[in-house]
């Protein structure tokens, strides 16, 4: 088998995970694809772009090429549905829940995007400089305000941390719900992928003292949770 080739954006900081293919074992390589340079490179292999709120097109990673299909996926979503169409060990969307999980999905973003401006200050912490300066100035045209008054100390950063809290409130109460330590019971799942993705990108951008913060929540119930997950995918 070829390898499949990721393409993602690269950061200042050791280590990754890409969960849904390590889950499945599958051989890959990632190309890493600096901010400024993410259109004329998605143009060049042919990725289709999507559409923004007033029908302009924007590109987003990851994007994944697979040489054995000649298949190029955009979205995480798109991605792990590729990946379990196509490759047929371990299923990630098991019991024909590929639909309630992307609704599960959507709720989660929901969920998220009341908080979001809090970590989207901090990524950019992490990124190489010319990523930084460009994601700098597209935020500052996608939300119409300064950068640096996005996720200010103070209420606006007393809110996001409100709404990050009553997100994994409502993900608490969702793994209740069943008696296994996955969304669906003693079954893995792309659902638990969701969250432990979210979970990953907040314990990378997130300062120690404020993912520890997150980690606390519940009796440890994250911090678990993601190294659960971390297990299952082979650590990839």
């Amino acid at each position: 088998m070829i390898p499949l080739i990721l393409y993602d954006f690269p950061s200042k900081l050791e280590g990754n995970h890409w969960f849904a293919l390590g889950y499945k074992n599958l051989p890959f390589r990632v190309e890493w694809v600096e901010y400024p340079d993410l259109a004329p490179r998605m143009k060049e292999i042919g990725a289709k772009p999507s559409k923004r709120l007033d029908g302009t097109e924007k590109y987003t990673l990851p994007v994944l090429s697979d040489p054995n299909t000649g298949a190029l996926v955009t979205d995480s979503l798109e991605i792990a549905e590729y990946l379990e169409k196509t490759y047929l060990d371990k299923p990630i969307f098991s019991n024909k829940s590929k639909g309630l999980i992307r609704a599960f999905d959507s709720v989660v973003i929901n969920l998220l995007r009341a908080a979001f401006k809090f970590p989207i200050v901090r990524t950019s912490e992490i990124l190489n400089a010319r990523s930084a300066e460009y994601y700098i100035a597209t935020r500052e045209i996608m939300f119409e305000e300064k950068f640096t008054e996005l996720s200010a100390e103070g209420l606006k950063r007393e809110e996001h941390w409100t709404n990050l809290e009553r997100m994994f409130n409502t993900s608490q109460e969702w793994y209740d719900k069943e008696e296994g330590k996955w969304l669906m019971g003693d079954v893995f799942s792309y659902a638990d992928i969701i969250v432990a993705a979210i979970l990953f990108w907040l314990k990378r951008v997130l300062h120690d003292n404020e993912w520890e913060k997150i980690a606390s929540w519940h009796d440890g119930k994250w911090a678990k949770l993601l190294v659960d997950v971390e297990k299952e995918c082979n650590g990839v």
